[in-house]
Formats: structure tokens, C-alpha cells, sequence
């Protein structure tokens, strides 16, 4: 067996400061210690097909795979790649015996065999119907390059193909991991049996997205605003689990922009009726790369930009023949792009006539089309973030009730029959047409305690405040509200804040002052607004107050948001609550006195066993909490650094009270790099060591002799580095404190990312809140479970993926599974169990809230302040505002 070329080391991967000494020892991923057996057992059904192998012996060879274009530019895109290659097996099929190709689109190609050398040097001549044009525009458009008389021939691309032997890949690995064995080389298989299926899908014709696909078929779309559509598609994905080899099936969705035609397309996405009022320099970068079909020729072209005039004032050489016979000679006509389609084509032009034209040619080759002659073509990805009104309007139309997404799946295991491909015939693999039929265990809702010392059940994962009050309600006496917006009658929303705080137990005073913002300030910067709402509040009020409440005009999405919270809670140190109400009601009033209180360090609720100090082993021994996450960029934003938030549990033995630290690092980055961060000076400015010395000052100056952390955000192919370089970094801050016995570790990966559903066998409905799943589907040697612990509408419960890298503490895995489901209740933002434990959403949301904070900043104005930034390669690191010390302990994230 031959192995491939050797990865790079953990540390090579990602050099973090303090991770790269070997003084600590290299953990491995724990094996599955049992099985849980708490709960009420329930018949569910999965969303995953077994697969079976008749024949494991089998070996897939692998070969790489180099494609250039006659002058040795390499080939760039996945498209032209696989056309290549299927003439390539056209052409020389004979001389690879035959054999089936597995292509992934890049640089690796697959057999099922060896092929007959080990390398290969292939030239493959594509031919495609085009029209020959340089000069007369009949069909292409209107270029300013001179040409003959048009006519239709076959246009031919020679390219360099060189493929040569890489690996084997033994599919017997597969057979070894699902009996528990650690063997290498399974992900590569299962990676191919994936790439098999995806190059079905691409001979399809289907938009290709990771391991989705997505057929061009109009009944899968759903307009969502903006000149923006939703397509629904299917995901594969091959998954060891143990019972057996299965093929996990999932409804997805992406985002296309809407085909059709290019002007209907930039209405919609500036949101204008008219076209005189499109910006068209906002238009030219939008549609830039964007591939058009021209009407009056069906052919397609690529976007490169837009004339510098309108159609019916850009001119362009147009050679025409002089005198009445043929041998005349040329001569050079100038003639606008709309006279010549109405005159010289006679084609009827109804609105592009003070519009510019779409530049389909090449830099210095500009070829016109009139903008109303061209349609975008179906399946272009759409990558940007999505508005808010987008993102909602895509939840409401693509939420599927349980029964439709089973009959999805189902439908496409028998219509697509993914098991006749002769790559996997060849293998003996065969995929039965049915969902895997495995129990489940509902877990008991745990018991909370609310004001007056009275205890609560929750029921189906929800509970209200009605008729009760707060565990420990926090007064307020010194506050003021802020109006940055007209809609809202402050007066008003001030009475009903405080007559709604009494009936949950907190005292609200009237607030020392209500100001509005001056209507001339609307039109300023957020930051200049912000700054004269602050010269108002320090005007009026004798000192800092207590708590300042903030209305905002727009519910998302507000730029004042940003500038408002580092104000507040960077430069002044005042805890702020941000609302934009639409209907001012107890519920909503409720919800917002939830976060306020919580804010303030109040309470809303605890556990019943929490209060009680009865938590299994996590009230025996001084234990902390953490959760941990990174928040990045935009996709395509290098430039833009990711936020890494961690939360720690304070005042041990509760578990319901939080504590963030965040900080900036490197873009795109997943690994936490500043939770151990030694200064020249000595000192350590990392995380951890700001959220260990709050849990001393907070638990009557116990120290941690037991970590608990819950890490959101990784891949699989990541858990290697948290318990090793992540761990690594917790440790030697726990050191650099002085500390020689190291506490033990429990270390849990919290994933919702990933498209495993689970069913009920025998009702419609979602699966019952505190559904738990440890057998049949999940991994065959790791220790890992579902959990589904929230009651989401009907077709939008997912359960949340655990996986135990490292139990140093020793939980049983009841003990562990009820531990994380009492964590879903204590968020005190809400009345509803979570789906994921709450240290991973106060994580997620602590990494929000900051980033806000650099959103509206300018960064190259950051970076001229002297020790702002810290580089890291060529890429500058913000140096991210602290939190003012008042502020610091609060649970500001909520």
C-alpha cells in the first residue's frame, strides 16, 4: 500500500505563539466509552441509506491531473476541466483499457484499477459551433475590431492534459473503520465514492456547490427579492457510521441570481421601477463576470463591464463593402450600436436606447450587445450576504413540513438511481431505496426555578413569564432612553417598559430623560450621530447612568448599531439595550426586560438542580464552563479579520452566568490564536487567562480544578488541533498563573452545521424536544450523538451534533447528555430550550456583537494609529476595543 505525500504537522499547519514546544503530550480523539439509556424510547427515522459493498477488496488508483491550454496557461474552471476529460476518455478510451473515470473537477482523477502506465500526455482538441466575427457584428454583437464577412464554422481549443500515478487507495479501509478500527485512507475513499455521485450530478447539468447539486429546473425556485433566487437541491454525502456504510440525503438550498432578462434583473436589485433610475456604476460591478445568452443569436458571453455611452451614442467601426458588386473595396462606416440592430438587422430596440451596452469581448476588444437582447443564464451562484428581508422571506419559503422533505429524498434515491454508475457497480456497491429506522430517547425537560422561590416545568421545550417573576429581578434607577427614530412614541413605550418590569419584579424608576434625536442629524454618519446623542445624554443627566435604552430606525442591519455599542460599552462603560419595536406588547416586552435584567446581572432563571447545587460531578469539584466560536468575513473578504469569542462560566456553582472575552485574528482562521498570549514583558494578554482570574474573583477565590468546553465552529478534519493546539494554549495559561496540577478536561464539539435529520417513524410532527441519538447512524469508533432539543416550527428542527473529543472529568453518557440538555435551558435571553447549548450561543453572539465594532471603522485609517495593528504575514490585525472595566463582567452578549 502506498501512502500519498505526507501532511503537514498540527504545528506546521498553524503556527499559533506558545503552541509549537512539545512539552505537553499529543491526544487522540476518544473512542465511544457506552451507550446512554435515560429516556423514553421513540421510533424515529434518519435521513441516511445504507450502503453495501460486495466487493471490499477493491482498490481505487489515484492520478493527478494537469490541464493547460497550448501556451501552457493553466486551465481555470471546473466546467472546462471536465469537458476536457470527457473528450480525453472519448478519444483515448482504448488506451486506458477502458476504464471509468472519477474526475473531481480539479487535479485529481480516480480508476477503479490501475491504469496501463503510470503517466500519460495527452492533447485534446475541443470543437464547439460558434461564429467567426471580426468586424461585422451579425451575430456576436457590435465590436470595434475590423473584421471579413461573418460566417459559421467550428472553433477548436487544443489543450495539454499530463496525467500521472499519485496513490492507491484501498477500499477495504472502509470495511476496517466501520468494525471500529483506525485505519488510513478511509476519508480518501469515502472522498471518492463522493466524487463519483458529484460527477453524476455535473453530467446533468447541475450547479455543483461542495457536496450539493442543483438542477436547473424552474419548480425548484423561489424569488426571494433583490433579483435573487433560491434553488432547492439535494446534498450527498458518503458517511461511516455504525451500522454500516450509509449515504446521507439532505434537502439544500443556494442562492442563484434569477435568470431572465439582465434589465428586469438590476430593477429588482436596486429595488427601483424605472430604469433611469439604476446607478450604473453600482450595476457595472455587479454584473461584471455574469454569463449572458443574447436573444437574437442564442449564444452565450461573459460580462466584462458596460460602455462608456448610451446604446444610441456609442459608436463602433463598421466595415461595409463600397460600390454595388463584391470586389469593391472595404470601408469604415461609424454607427451607433442601436442603428445598427435596427437599421442593419432589423431588430426592434424598445429600451435600451439610453442605456449602455454590455461589454461581452475583452479588454482592449470591446464587443456591445444592447442590454435588452440579453438574459442572464439560470445557475449563477449569488455569494453575497442576503438583506435581512431576503434572508427571511428564503426561511418562509423553503421550510418543509417532515413528510415532504422524506418524500425528496426518497423520490430522488429512486429517480436518480445512484447505484448504476459502473464505477460503483464495479465495487459492488449497491444503495437500498428506504430511510434507516433506528430509536430514539426523549430526555425529561429539566425543572426551573423562577421569582418567589417557585419551581416550573417547562413543556415542549417552552415556558412564560406570565403571572411570574424573575428569579432575581435587578432594579433600575438611573437611566434615560435615546430615539434615533420617529416612528416610536417614547413616552409611551417608557410607561408600558416600567408598568411590564413590575409585574416581573423589577423596579424601573421613571427614566431621568427621554431624548430625541434632532431630525438635521439624520442625514450625518452613524458615528457623528452617535457622538451628538452622547453631548444630549451628558448634558442632560448628572453622571453616567445606570442603563441606557436605545431605539434604533431599522430592526437589522443598523448602521448606527456598530458606532452605539462601542460607545457604550468600550468608551463609557454604561450597559445599553438596542430594541426597534414594531408592536409594543407584554411579550415583547417581556423578551426585552429578559436581556436587560440579565445585562445587569440580574437573573431570570436557574436549574432546579443548579439552585440545589445538584449537578453530577459539575458541583463536586470547582468546574468551568466555556464556549467557544470564530465569526469571519464575508465569503471573498480576505481582508477582513475573524472575531474568536470565547465565554466562561462565573460564580461556580452556577452554570448559568457568563462572562466573553473576544479578540481579532487572522482572516479566515478557525483555531482560537490568542487564548495563551505571551508579551515581551512576561505577561500573558491571552483569553484565558482574563476569564480564569473571573472565575476566581467570582466562585469565593476557588480555582477550576475541572474544565468543561464546548467548541462550535470545526470540521472534523479540525479536531485533532483543538485537543492538541487549542488545549495546549488552555493549559499554559493555566500555568503561566503559577498553577502546577492541571485541571481536567472535558472537551465537546457542538456542530449544527451538517444535514443529518432525523423523523418520527409514526407521527408528522417534528421529533419531541430532548430527542437523543447515539446508535445506528453515528460514528462507528468515535464517541458522538444528536441531541434535538428545541421545538422549532414544523420542518425546521435540526438536531445538534456532539462530538467527545477528550473526557479527562469521566461522565457516564447519561450523566454527559443531560448535562448538555439542561445546558439548551439556560439561555437567558429566551423561554424556549435552544438548540445548542447556551455557552455556544453567548460565543457566537459575543463574536457578532464585537465585530460590529469594526464593521463601521475604516481600517486603513486604524492602521496609521500608532500600535493598532499587529501584522500577521502581510495581512494587518485590528487590535479589537476592550470593554470598558465597568462592563467587563456583564453579560453584555445577551
Amino acid at each position: 500500500m502506498e501512502k500519498p505525500p505526507p501532511l503537514p504537522t498540527i504545528q506546521e499547519s498553524l503556527k499559533v505563539e506558545g503552541a509549537e514546544s512539545a512539552d505537553l503530550p499529543e491526544r487522540s480523539i476518544m473512542i465511544r466509552p457506552g451507550f446512554g439509556t435515560s429516556g423514553k424510547r421513540v421510533p424515529l427515522l434518519a435521513n441516511h441509506f445504507k450502503v453495501s459493498i460486495k466487493n471490499p477488496n477493491q482498490i481505487f488508483y489515484q492520478y493527478s491531473v494537469s490541464i493547460s491550454y497550448e501556451d501552457n496557461k493553466a486551465v481555470d474552471g471546473k466546467v472546462i476541466g471536465r469537458k476536457v476529460i470527457d473528450k480525453l476518455y472519448q478519444t483515448y478510451s482504448s488506451e486506458f483499457d477502458k476504464k471509468r473515470f472519477a474526475y473531481d473537477g480539479d487535479k485529481s482523477l480516480f480508476t477503479v484499477g490501475p491504469l496501463p502506465q503510470n503517466k500519460f500526455e495527452y492533447t485534446v482538441i475541443l470543437e464547439e459551433s460558434t461564429a467567426k466575427s471580426s468586424g461585422n457584428p451579425s451575430d456576436n454583437g457590435c465590436s470595434t475590431e475590423p473584421s471579413k464577412k461573418s460566417k459559421h464554422s467550428l472553433r477548436s481549443k487544443t489543450f495539454k492534459v499530463e496525467i500521472s500515478y499519485a496513490a492507491k487507495i484501498p477500499l477495504k479501509s472502509l470495511s476496517l473503520a466501520l468494525k471500529g478500527a483506525e485505519i488510513e485512507y478511509v476519508q480518501d475513499a469515502l472522498r471518492v465514492l463522493d466524487i463519483i455521485l458529484r460527477q453524476q450530478a455535473a453530467k446533468r447539468g447541475c450547479l455543483l456547490v461542495r457536496q450539493s447539486f442543483f438542477h436547473d429546473d424552474p419548480l425548484m425556485f423561489t424569488d426571494v427579492g433583490g433579483g435573487v433566487t433560491g434553488v432547492r437541491g439535494l446534498h450527498s454525502s458518503f458517511r461511516p457510521t455504525l451500522d454500516g456504510l450509509s449515504l446521507n440525503m439532505d434537502v439544500s438550498t443556494t442562492m442563484i441570481l434569477k435568470p431572465g432578462r439582465v434589465e428586469d434583473f438590476l430593477l429588482a436589485n436596486q429595488n427601483v421601477k424605472d430604469p433611469r433610475y439604476i446607478d450604473w456604476a453600482k450595476a457595472k460591478k455587479m454584473l461584471k463576470n455574469m454569463r449572458v445568452k443574447a436573444i437574437h443569436n442564442n449564444k452565450e458571453f461573459k460580462i466584462i463591464g458596460l460602455s462608456e455611452k448610451p446604446c444610441n451614442q456609442q459608436f463602433f467601426s463598421l466595415k461595409v463593402k463600397s460600390g454595388s458588386n463584391a470586389g469593391g473595396s472595404d470601408e469604415a462606416l461609424e454607427i451607433t450600436v442601436y442603428d445598427y440592430f435596427v437599421k442593419h438587422r432589423n431588430i426592434e430596440l424598445k429600451s435600451s436606447s439610453y442605456m449602455p451596452c454590455l461589454d461581452v469581448g475583452k479588454p482592449k476588444r470591446p464587443n456591445y450587445l444592447p442590454l435588452e437582447l440579453c438574459s442572464l443564464v439560470s445557475l449563477q451562484r449569488y455569494t453575497k450576504a442576503l438583506s435581512v428581508t431576503q434572508r427571511s422571506s428564503l426561511v418562509e419559503k423553503s421550510r418543509q413540513k417532515p413528510l415532504e422533505r422524506i418524500r425528496v429524498v426518497t423520490d430522488a434515491m429512486t429517480k436518480y438511481k445512484y447505484d448504476e454508475d459502473p464505477l460503483l457497480v464495479s465495487c459492488g456497491i449497491s444503495i437500498e431505496k428506504q430511510l434507516t429506522q433506528l430509536d430514539g430517547r426523549i430526555l425529561d425537560a429539566p425543572k426551573l426555578k423562577v421569582g418567589n422561590n417557585e419551581d416550573f416545568s417547562p413543556r415542549n421545550g417552552r415556558w412564560n413569564f406570565n403571572n411570574k417573576k424573575l428569579l432575581k429581578p435587578q432594579n433600575i434607577e438611573e437611566w434615560a432612553l435615546v430615539n434615533f427614530s420617529g416612528r416610536c412614541d417614547s413616552s409611551h413605550l417608557s410607561r408600558e417598559l416600567i408598568n411590564c418590569a413590575r409585574s416581573k419584579g423589577i423596579e424601573i424608576e421613571r427614566p431621568y430623560t427621554i431624548i430625541e434625536e434632532d431630525p438635521q442629524c439624520r442625514r450625518a454618519s452613524p458615528v457623528v450621530r452617535v457622538e451628538k446623542m452622547f453631548e444630549h445624554i451628558m448634558a442632560k443627566l448628572p453622571g453616567p447612568p445606570q442603563f441606557l435604552l436605545c431605539v434604533l430606525p431599522e430592526r437589522k442591519n443598523c448602521d448606527i448599531y456598530g458606532p452605539w455599542k462601542k460607545k457604550c460599552l468600550s468608551n463609557m462603560g454604561i450597559v445599553t439595550q438596542c430594541i426597534s419595536p414594531i408592536k409594543i406588547n407584554d411579550q415583547y416586552l417581556t423578551n426585552v426586560l429578559l436581556k436587560i435584567n440579565s445585562k445587569l446581572g440580574g437573573t431570570n432563571s436557574l436549574l432546579a438542580i443548579e439552585h440545589s447545587n445538584r449537578i453530577p460531578l459539575v458541583t463536586d469539584q470547582p468546574t468551568m464552563i466555556l464556549g467557544m466560536d470564530v465569526s469571519h468575513g464575508s465569503p471573498g473578504r480576505s481582508d477582513v479579520p475573524s472575531i474568536a469569542a470565547v465565554v466562561g462560566s462565573r460564580s461556580w456553582p452556577l452554570i448559568s452566568k457568563y462572562r466573553a472575552a473576544v479578540r481579532a485574528q487572522s482572516a479566515k482562521v478557525e483555531m482560537i490564536e490568542s487564548l495563551f498570549k505571551p508579551l515581551a514583558n512576561g505577561q500573558d494578554d491571552g483569553i484565558m487567562r482574563e476569564l480564569l482570574l473571573d472565575f476566581y474573583q467570582t466562585s469565593n477565590g476557588r480555582k477550576p480544578t475541572q474544565i468543561i468546553v464546548f467548541r462550535d465552529g470545526v470540521s472534523e478534519s479540525q479536531f485533532t488541533q483543538v485537543i492538541n493546539i487549542e488545549l495546549d494554549q488552555m493549559i499554559k495559561a493555566y500555568q503561566h498563573l503559577g498553577e502546577s496540577a492541571i485541571p481536567k478536561f472535558t472537551v465537546i464539539v457542538a456542530q449544527k452545521n451538517h444535514h443529518t435529520k432525523l423523523f418520527q417513524a409514526s407521527a408528522q410532527d417534528n421529533v419531541p424536544c430532548g430527542t437523543v441519538v447515539d446508535t445506528k447512524i453515528v460514528h462507528p469508533r468515535n464517541y458522538d450523538f444528536y441531541m434535538c432539543s428545541q421545538a422549532g416550527l414544523i420542518g425546521t428542527s435540526r438536531p445538534a451534533h456532539y462530538h467527545v473529543l477528550l473526557d479527562e472529568i469521566g461522565f457516564s453518557p447519561d450523566a454527559l447528555q443531560n448535562l448538555i440538555h439542561s445546558l439548551s435551558y439556560i439561555y437567558q435571553r429566551s423561554t424556549t430550550a435552544i438548540s445548542i447549548v447556551a455557552p455556544v450561543c453567548y460565543a457566537h453572539l459575543a463574536a457578532h456583537q464585537v465585530g460590529q465594532f469594526m464593521k463601521f471603522e475604516d481600517l486603513s485609517e486604524t492602521s496609521s494609529g500608532q500600535n493598532s495593528m499587529t501584522a500577521t504575514g502581510s495581512i494587518p490585525i485590528p487590535e479589537l476595543p476592550r470593554l470598558h472595566k465597568d462592563v467587563a463582567g456583564s453579560m453584555f452578549f445577551c
